[in-house]
């Protein structure tokens, strides 16, 4: 098994220490103190059920023996994919005590990017829920189990029929290990994946709990803070920014819930009297919408956080007259750097930037296609390094050569533009990369699927600009013969297990592509010039 690791230059890792920024913390003792402090106090509601912090930590240790008595051992890799349900929390707080490490899979995600995960991760066991928003996952298990060899164990919350009943998977916690070095990987990510499948992340317990204690000071997260999950619980924007992780750091508590649409959500603010949550660009529009005829008090909420895409200041301008409350942007990656407008800013840099980053220690270039950096106010291609900011992809040579420079510095793949106080514009991807309401999507990945139907002669996905999804994707399709219908297509790749989201949303065919005199043209021009036809089209049927 290649070992999980992310290992800072010495001189930088004594200068994070000598900050305070790497206390020596990691999750399981964050968790044991707010066991110790406050027992009773409710950590985790979801739907009808309140844990405390006592009942979490108890759960978690319980889980811990469980996975320890199958014979899975520390640092071992373990493929979570579970929803917004409070069996994500009792897993992985029981993945850490256990000194094993969890690797986040996304709700949506299907066969295809959870294979990849789990072989890239080489998962020791895979943890589920039997269902979740209508998907039965315990056919995915099956398959996976199949596939992949280094998995021995399929645990599943609720039925799991032949699989291990993750609600039995426990064992009275005793001979525990120890803490493990806080320096040590905590957890994998998944990247956007801009080039393909996810790239796996790790992070450590030094450095991702550094982002989000320093995330609560930013955002004003304390004890009496309720934070509501409305975003999948894997992604590291609800979990970090400062998300639940930094709720349950502070000693809050988190509200979950399984849709983020206004009717339910805004319910569970006036019922919890939720304080702060965190939205991706789309529905913040669905929540400012709903709000001229909600019925519903939210008049609990204070913060609003907004970010996964650019918030376009139109929209920002009417988060805190419609919705009573405090507007904050955020910028950030889960590869490290995040940037927050700061609650005390003026509406105008709230409404029209993406923030500042969190640590003095974030050092932050923008620079020309030469690595040459550019003036202050101009645009620019995102490098980036620091306290929390990865160095590496796990087992990626290849990944790694191209995402970060010979000093360390991470290309973000981002467009931005900083002013001479150092907040950020975001301006858009530098690459072939559509963020489609948060969700990020490789072009190349979704033309591959497409290439590999028998009818399909050549593909080409391209982003377009959407009112209500930031961007969608649209699919220009040579055919080899007759011409495939749209519908037809779309139903062909939902066959091939991968997640809704990649799906292209429009689907055009066309009798060739454009090349160059010479016969060639490089992907990029390509997508380039069918998008700005796509877009040129549209403003002809417009007028």
């Amino acid at each position: 098994m290649k070992p999980a690791e992310q290992i800072w230059p010495a001189h930088l890792a004594e200068r994070y220490r000598a900050a305070g920024y790497w206390r020596g913390e990691t999750f399981s003792a964050f968790l044991r103190r707010n066991a110790t402090n406050r027992p009773d106090t409710v950590a985790i509601v979801d739907g009808g059920r309140r844990w405390t912090y006592g009942e979490l930590q108890r759960r978690a240790e319980t889980h811990a023996a469980g996975f320890l008595e199958l014979g899975l051992k520390p640092g071992e890799r373990v493929l979570v994919q579970m929803g917004n349900v409070a069996e994500f929390f009792s897993t992985v707080f029981g993945l850490f005590r256990a000194g094993l490490v969890p690797v986040y899979a996304l709700p949506a995600h299907r066969l295809t990017e959870v294979d990849h995960l789990a072989r890239r991760s080489e998962a020791a066991a895979y943890i589920a829920c039997d269902s979740y928003d209508g998907f039965d996952y315990r056919e995915l298990a099956r398959d996976l189990k199949a596939q992949v060899s280094t998995i021995r164990h399929v645990i599943l919350s609720g039925e799991a029929r032949e699989f291990i009943c993750l609600e039995d998977c426990v064992a009275e916690p005793v001979d525990l290990p120890a803490d493990p070095d806080p320096s040590s990987v905590a957890f994998m990510q998944i990247s956007g994946g801009s080039t393909g499948l996810p790239k796996l992340i790790p992070r450590t317990h030094d450095d991702y709990i550094y982002s989000f204690r320093a995330s609560n000071e930013i955002c004003g997260v304390t004890q009496e803070s309720v934070y509501l999950v409305a975003l999948p619980a894997a992604h590291n924007f609800p979990m970090s920014s400062p998300g639940h992780m930094g709720t349950l750091y502070a000693g809050g508590r988190v509200v979950l819930t399984r849709a983020a649409s206004p009717d339910i959500a805004f319910a569970l603010i006036e019922r919890e009297q939720v304080t702060i949550t965190g939205l991706v660009p789309p529905l913040a529009l669905l929540w400012l919408k709903a709000s001229e005829t909600n019925t519903a008090d939210i008049s609990s909420l204070e913060v609003l956080l907004v970010g996964g895409a650019k918030f376009l200041p139109e929209a920002a301008r009417h988060v805190k007259p419609k919705l009573g409350c405090q507007l904050q942007q955020v910028f950030g990656m889960a590869e490290g750097l995040v940037n927050y407008t700061r609650l005390d800013d003026p509406d105008d840099t709230v409404v029209h930037t993406q923030g500042r980053p969190i640590s003095p220690h974030d050092e932050v270039l923008v620079v020309d296609d030469g690595d040459q950096p550019v003036e202050d106010g101009s645009a620019g291609h995102l490098l980036t390094r620091g306290p929390y900011t990865i160095r590496a992809y796990h087992d990626d040579p290849a990944a790694n050569a191209r995402s970060f420079t010979m000093d360390g510095y991470y290309r973000t793949g981002d467009v931005v533009r900083k002013m001479p106080d150092s907040y950020l514009e975001v301006l858009g991807r530098a690459g072939d990369h559509i963020n489609r309401a948060g969700e990020k999507i490789s072009a190349e990945e979704v033309e591959d699927h497409l290439l590999a139907h028998p009818d399909v002669f050549d593909a080409a996905v391209v982003s377009v600009p959407d009112p209500a999804l930031g961007e969608r994707s649209c699919a220009f399709v040579l055919s080899k013969a007759e011409t495939i219908k749209p519908s037809a297509l779309k139903s062909w790749m939902r066959k091939r297990g991968i997640a809704a989201f990649k799906i292209p949303d429009q689907i055009v065919h066309l009798d060739r592509f454009e090349t160059t005199a010479v016969g060639k043209i490089s992907r990029k021009e390509l997508r380039a010039r069918l998008r700005e036809q796509l877009l040129a089209n549209d403003e002809e049927s417009a007028a």
